[in-house]
């Protein structure tokens, strides 16, 4: 199943980025660039999914819809 994971991405002073997210709990990657910091991020909330399957507590997330917004980065 996919799921829908909210990043908080951040550009660091000294020009790396920060992804975390309030979805999953633990959620940290760091990137030189935004591409690599969200594949990273993908990478990692997919082994905390993995790690937390068989826990009660898991907080619910939002399973990915037919339809949805997303926000799309262009350089122009």
């Amino acid at each position: 199943m996919e799921y829908l994971v909210n990043l908080h991405i951040e550009k660091l002073p000294e020009g790396f980025y920060l992804a975390t997210s309030e979805d999953i709990q633990g959620l940290v990657a760091q990137g030189q660039t935004l591409t690599e910091t969200l594949a990273i991020a993908a990478d990692v909330a997919k082994q905390l999914l993995e790690a937390q399957s068989g826990r009660d507590n898991l907080s619910p997330l939002n399973a990915l819809k037919d339809s949805f917004d997303y926000s799309l980065i262009v350089n122009g």
